[in-house]
């Protein structure tokens, strides 16, 4: 590993302090190095607060150190007005002549202006250390930048037989038949608190009621989303309560001040569902989403190529018959186990 990398990878560690606390701008880290010393760091910590530039340069104790120091930034400083000064703009008045930068920001309103300012008031600009680190680091704010839609996660759970349910009749109780275990759940819960929303499908809200909700883990709650072509779902389910914003894609015009904190979206369901829905949530700035269930609405994703990570638990149940689940057709990334349950990751990226 040399020097560049092993800081860009101190800003990559400082960034991921901001998980779930930064949107919509992405994790960002900073450290300021005077012969291979770090004499500040910082990280962005919440939207319309000090970028981590700012934080990482407030945090040298000396600033007649700046003019010979560098500054490392995992995501390239920002040259805009925006709820703080720009970034760059700093760096210059500080004085600060070496900057590396770990890639080049994809928002419009950055990409490339940074580094461009930077090098046009005489600083020294390396730009593209761990590259793919640090794109990992935002796949989410980069993929919503680029492609117009939130960075989709496909999740479910099937039994070692691979099934996703058991077959319901209109006497089944309204509950989901867990498949995997305790420790996945709480998994489940902590992918919750990590992403900005969570979308289900009619069936899935009607079988098994549920609430999308962060309980077994710290964080807020995402937004809920449910796709209801005909309003068949009852106005005393969890999706509808009102505890935490939801949105409904339905073909029926609904009242909205009947239902606290619900927004109803009218789209076409005889067009493009999917592009129509991933349009609308890109409307309402949501940079990623969870797809939850059920199996018809998973394989409307795939089949669409409309995904970038799967991300499915095999549980130590079976079922004997009941719903298949879903099929991809790639190997996975990443497999571990938790517990007695197998979790495999894939990429679509």
């Amino acid at each position: 590993m040399n020097l560049h990398e092993k800081y860009i990878k101190r800003c990559i560690q400082l960034a991921k302090n901001g998980i779930g606390t930064t949107y919509p701008n992405p994790m960002v880290g900073s450290v300021v190095v005077l012969n291979d010393t770090i004499i500040g760091e910082g990280w962005h910590k919440k939207a319309g607060e000090p970028h981590a530039e700012v934080n990482a340069i407030n945090a040298v104790e000396d600033r007649s150190l700046l003019k010979n120091a560098t500054i490392y930034v995992s995501l390239e400083p920002c040259s805009h007005f925006g709820k703080t000064p720009p970034c760059a703009h700093l760096i210059v008045e500080m004085g600060i002549k070496n900057v590396v930068v770990g890639i080049v920001d994809s928002n419009s309103k950055v990409s490339g202006k940074g580094v461009k300012y930077l090098i046009e008031n005489g600083c020294d600009v390396f730009v593209g250390v761990l590259e793919n680190e640090c794109y990992q680091l935002n796949k989410r704010f980069f993929t919503f930048h680029a492609k117009k839609r939130p960075f989709i996660v496909l999740k479910w759970a099937e039994t070692k037989d691979g099934f996703i349910d058991k077959l319901r009749n209109e006497t089944d109780a309204v509950s989901p038949n867990w498949i995997s275990n305790t420790y996945s759940q709480q998994l489940v819960h902590k992918m919750r608190a990590e992403e900005q929303a969570i979308l289900v499908g009619t069936n899935t809200a009607l079988n098994d009621n549920p609430s999308l909700t962060v309980r077994s883990w710290g964080g807020n709650n995402p937004i809920r989303v449910v796709i209801d072509r005909t309003a068949k779902i009852p106005s005393n389910y969890n999706l509808l309560n009102g505890t935490t914003k939801t949105i409904v894609f339905s073909e029926v015009k609904q009242v909205i001040n009947s239902y606290e904190n619900v927004v109803f979206e009218q789209i076409n369901f005889k067009e493009n569902v999917l592009q129509q829905i991933c349009d609308v949530l890109y409307k309402y700035e949501i940079q990623s989403i969870i797809i939850e269930g059920g199996k018809q609405t998973l394989q409307g994703f795939m089949d669409a190529d409309l995904w970038d990570e799967a991300v499915v638990f095999v549980g130590d149940v079976l079922f004997e018959k009941g719903l298949k689940a879903p099929e991809l057709k790639k190997a996975p990334f990443e497999i571990k186990e938790i517990s007695n349950d197998t979790l495999s990751i894939y990429k679509n990226y």
